[in-house]
């Protein structure tokens, strides 16, 4: 077993010059870190990788078009050597260690003066993994460090959040809620849940959380927004950290920029997570893309919550039914039929309609209609929400992979 001979330190490279020398698949995973550190990146490479192209023309690093030439070493505080040869690395190593400045080498590591650790991000602190050289060692470990981190398995002294967190759970699978809306999940004193909130999560939750049902129930029962604006509020000024968990995404027809406005105005400081929004993530697990390349340049998301005709509708439903892209229509089930023969005004009968039923959950249910057959097909099989319906040319394209 090879003995760790490294001294891992934090280096602070800000505004000082790094010298990059490959413009490869290697210079491109080494680079967005030394950006983000602050570093003046200058990448000596004949040719670069169209994701390293980028970040030239992103100005976010000077890129010398040619070989690696003696002298480029000088006024470097830290150095990358990565190129496809081994012989020029070792002559770029070779010219560091002459000016006692610290070089990687990506190709052998041992041989350079310095090595890159494992590294990863968990909440502002990064962690750093070496092992002797043993890359998949240092990565495994790294990766079970950071999952343990986020899981609250490890136990993370930084100051606890304050405030509230606005978090979209994403379509119902808790598998889809993002790493920071769950880290904070885990965090909470109390959780706000909405009914379509991925209910598993809850489970997950210590013993001492309160949970706040904020269940809308269509046409049913319902907590009021101000219940639940008020529930934050109070919650947060007694000095607990306040989850507020909804489905999707909380400014996709989730009400959340409502609830930041009130705990602004009480003085209360959010932080939003954004969600994978059902009505973009649900289409795409039953198969549905939104948008496809020769069959769909728009799609338009479009709030079912009151008809075409109610005076309270903020749609132009006209411009909507001569759009060729994609309709997304979200809480529409009860009133699709009229949504239907709205949009028939400017588009044929025939058009492809996809409504998928609980979407990401183990009762999704998929059916596949047109507009002039919709309200039918949907009473026929019994759609309830919550259920995205998809209406264009997206909604009759075909694929033969299986959904895992």
């Amino acid at each position: 077993m090879p003995f760790e001979q490294h001294y891992l330190a934090g280096l602070d490279l800000r505004g000082r010059r790094v010298l990059v020398v490959g413009g490869g698949t290697v210079a491109q995973r080494r680079l967005p870190r030394l950006i983000a550190s602050g570093a003046v990146v200058d990448l000596v490479s004949p040719v670069v990788t169209p994701a390293v192209q980028g970040m030239v023309d992103a100005g976010e690093l000077t890129w010398h078009e040619r070989l690696f030439e003696t002298g480029d070493v000088e006024g470097a505080w830290y150095v990358v050597a990565c190129t496809s040869d081994a012989e020029v690395n070792a002559r770029i190593s070779e010219e560091a260690l002459s000016q006692r400045v610290f070089c990687v080498r990506a190709d052998i590591a041992v041989e350079g003066t310095a090595v890159t650790p494992a590294s990863g991000m968990h909440d502002g602190m990064m962690i750093g993994v070496l092992a002797g050289g043993e890359h998949r060692r240092s990565a495994a470990v790294r990766d079970g460090l950071l999952a343990a981190l986020r899981d609250g398995r490890i136990a993370d002294q930084a100051e606890p959040p304050v405030g509230v967190a606005l978090v979209g759970g994403g379509p119902g699978d808790p598998e889809l809620i993002t790493v920071q809306g769950k880290r904070l999940l885990a965090l909470a004193d109390v959780v706000v849940a909405d009914r379509l909130a991925p209910r598993e999560l809850l489970e997950e939750l210590p013993a001492h959380v309160e949970v706040v049902d904020a269940a809308k129930i269509p046409y049913g029962r319902a907590a009021t927004q101000d219940f639940i604006n008020q529930t934050l509020v109070d919650r947060a000024k007694e000095g607990k950290f306040v989850v507020r968990l909804k489905g999707g995404d909380p400014y996709v027809f989730g009400r959340g920029f409502e609830e930041l406005l009130a705990c602004a105005e009480a003085g209360i400081p959010v932080t939003v997570v954004p969600g994978v929004t059902s009505a973009f993530g649900v289409p795409a697990l039953a198969g549905v893309p939104v948008t496809h390349r020769g069959v769909a340049h728009e799609v338009v998301v479009v709030s079912g919550h009151v008809g075409p005709d109610d005076p309270r509708s903020l749609v132009d439903w006209s411009a909507i039914a001569r759009l060729r892209g994609t309709v997304v229509l979200m809480m529409a089930v009860e009133r699709a039929g009229a949504f239907a023969t709205a949009l028939m005004e400017g588009r044929p009968g025939s058009t492809p309609v996809a409504v998928v039923q609980e979407g990401s959950t183990s009762a999704q249910r998929v059916l596949r209609s047109t507009l002039d057959s919709l309200a039918a097909d949907m009473a026929e099989h019994a759609i309830r929400p919550p259920a995205i319906i998809v209406v264009g040319p997206v909604a009759d394209l075909e694929h033969s992979t299986t959904q895992g």
